[in-house]
């Protein structure tokens, strides 16, 4: 079986909120710019805590920052 990936919205709701720079959303959350680069390249999944700062920043729901496909039927 093929693990499911987490998938996210972080560059789009970027660019849809004037361009925010990296830097600029990764200082918002408390994380490093690395560290947000990973989490917006899905090669890190954020914990909870961040992932609702992430959300914050943009005032949009978890779910509409974070992506998790539905499972598939057994």
């Amino acid at each position: 079986m093929k693990p499911t990936k987490v998938t996210n919205s972080i560059r789009a709701l970027r660019f849809a909120n004037g361009e925010m720079k990296q830097a600029d959303l990764a200082k918002a959350i408390g994380v490093t710019r690395q560290t947000l680069i990973a989490i917006e390249q899905g090669k890190y999944s954020p914990s909870l805590e961040v992932a609702f700062k992430i959300a914050r920043v943009f005032k949009v729901s978890l779910e509409d920052v974070f992506q998790y496909p539905e499972e598939e039927e057994l």
